[in-house]
């Protein structure tokens, strides 16, 4: 079962065209083989980007500023729909579409991975073994069941490309973070990208408001709320939020489970690599067969890409405790920094005319999933507490 939208890659571009970020593919050239092409694209593509990273820069700022005026907000949730709605803005829209597309793209992806990395660094394995088995059992199951079924909805409400795919990531893993992990895999449209963590994003801030209300109707004492928000709320500033209502412990908890989420997002990373290989793979032997060749060779992503292994590498050395807590604490803000700058790159990408031909269908699997992670999430809860 493939685990991605269609049987063709759409990170590839057809040399001499124009991608949607505006940014042209030289044709192809001498040895296919060589390995220094891209390093030298990038070099080349970045002066371009800083338009586009000032813009993003300056979405970044606006979001601090409106997490510090309303502490209720979280810096992330914010540079989403500040990047939203810097591309609908009369004035704005031109900048956004044009010069600063580049290194607005540039974010979303480079940046992304670099804050996935950083992110690693808020858990460590005596945190994951201290929530003991039964509810490490209980996330990887809410984890499993909320990816399953988001994924199966997703598909059969027909919405378009890698769309399924990630909504079923973002609910399921950590949202936005986890999203920008899985398109960089398996190369997702960037409006696919835009459109899932628009969804993901306002469906976690309406748990902000929601969740608390139901603590007490459904009978969860405050270390039981917590780890429900831990496994339904997406995002880890939207968990601190709806968690931090019902005190200190529930917070603790929360963090602790959502940390726990956070975790398997390597493996299912992995598990995305692994079809991607094997799509373009069965495509390789098929155009091999249709011209009467033997099979060619074909790009097939690392099974664990670098910028997870990064995430891993940085889970152990938090286990260390080598880390002061002055250090851990400016690891946590440059990790904010990234991924709020990162989300004002793809919230900038969303178009809301677009969203809304298909509104009717990613409105009903956004409900859906919510209730699929809250209800899976609160039964697991009344299991092992």
């Amino acid at each position: 079962m493939a685990l991605s939208g269609s049987g063709t890659s759409r990170g590839e571009a057809v040399p001499g065209t124009t991608r949607p970020d505006g940014d042209t593919t030289p044709p192809e050239s001498g040895d296919p083989g060589e390995c220094g092409e891209p390093a030298q694209r990038a070099r080349r593509s970045l002066p371009r980007a800083l338009p586009g990273l000032g813009c993003a820069a300056v979405g970044v700022g606006l979001a601090w500023l409106t997490h510090l005026l309303v502490p209720a907000v979280p810096m992330l949730t914010a540079a989403v729909v500040l990047g939203i709605a810097a591309a609908h803005l009369p004035g704005v829209r031109r900048l956004i579409r044009g010069g600063c597309r580049v290194g607005l793209t540039f974010a979303g992806k480079r940046l992304m991975r670099l804050g996935v990395v950083l992110l690693g660094l808020k858990l460590s394995l005596d945190d994951v073994l201290g929530l003991g088995w039964a509810t490490v059992g209980m996330v990887v199951g809410v984890v499993a069941a909320t990816f399953g079924g988001t994924w199966w909805l997703g598909r059969r409400l027909g919405l378009p490309g890698d769309q399924p795919l990630l909504v079923a990531t973002g609910y399921s893993i950590c949202g936005a973070s986890a999203i920008g992990a899985v398109s960089e895999v398996n190369e997702s449209d960037e409006r696919d990208v835009a459109t899932s963590v628009a969804l993901v994003t306002l469906c976690g801030t309406l748990a902000i408001a929601v969740l608390p209300l139901l603590q007490h109707p459904l009978g969860l004492d405050d270390g039981q709320f917590g780890r429900w928000v831990g496994a339904s709320v997406h995002d880890v500033g939207q968990v601190v939020a709806a968690a931090q209502t019902a005190g200190a412990d529930a917070l603790t908890d929360a963090v602790l489970v959502k940390l726990m989420r956070v975790a398997l997002l390597a493996p299912l990373v992995a598990a995305v690599a692994v079809s991607v290989r094997a799509r373009r793979r069965a495509a390789a032997s098929d155009a091999a067969a249709d011209a009467g060749a033997g099979t060619s060779g074909t790009h097939r992503p690392p099974l664990v890409p670098l910028f997870v292994l990064g995430f891993l590498a940085m889970v152990g050395v938090r286990s260390t405790g080598v880390l002061s807590s002055g250090a851990l604490e400016a690891a946590r803000v440059a990790q904010e920094l990234l991924l709020a700058a990162a989300l004002f790159g793809l919230g900038s990408a969303v178009h809301l005319p677009s969203l809304a031909r298909t509104g009717g269908r990613v409105a009903a699997l956004g409900l859906s999933a919510w209730v699929v992670v809250a209800g899976v999430g609160y039964g697991g809860v009344l299991l092992t507490t």
